[in-house]
Parts: structure tokens; sequence; C-alpha cells
């Protein structure tokens, strides 16, 4: 019995040089191309007023953490109510 069978190997051998040669020919071209992404002007307006939405959340938070620290937040109980009656039903 034959372990190490050459001519098996040829073959997969013939597809690897094939590969290569048009791997080869597509990879010398492409690699003087480069990929560009260019961002149109309503996309940087919407990620200047995310920013801007961001900034006023974050002010937002800060006073609550602060009013609950101090022990100064309260919370009205009826706008509670009504914020979890339509889940409850």
């Amino acid at each position: 019995m034959k372990i190490n069978d050459i001519q098996r190997l040829g073959a997969i051998n013939q597809y690897r040089r094939s590969g290569e040669g048009s791997y080869g020919k597509d990879a010398s071209k492409n690699a003087k191309r480069r990929d560009q992404v260019e961002i149109s002007s309503e996309a940087k307006e919407l990620q200047e007023l995310q920013g801007l939405q961001g900034a006023s959340n974050r002010l937002r938070i800060e006073e609550l953490k602060e009013s609950v620290n101090a022990g100064t937040y309260h919370v009205d109980a009826r706008l509670l109510a009504d914020k979890l009656f339509p889940f409850v039903k």
C-alpha cells in the first residue's frame, strides 16, 4: 500500500497553479485601485444633529443624577400610572 501518491497531489497543484495565474493578474490591477468612501452632505448634517442631541441628552442625564443624589427628584405618580396603564390591560 502506498501512503504517498504523487499523482493525486499533482492534480491538486494544477488547480492551484491555474488559480494563482488568474488571481495574480487581477491582484496587480486591484492593487493600484483603492476603495473610497464618500459621505453625502445630508449624512454630515445628520451626524451634526445627532451630536447636538447627544450633548443635550448628556446634560439632562447629569441634571437628573444631581437631583437624585440631592434627594430633590420626585416622581409624579399619576404620570407614571398613565404610562404603565396600557401595558397592564
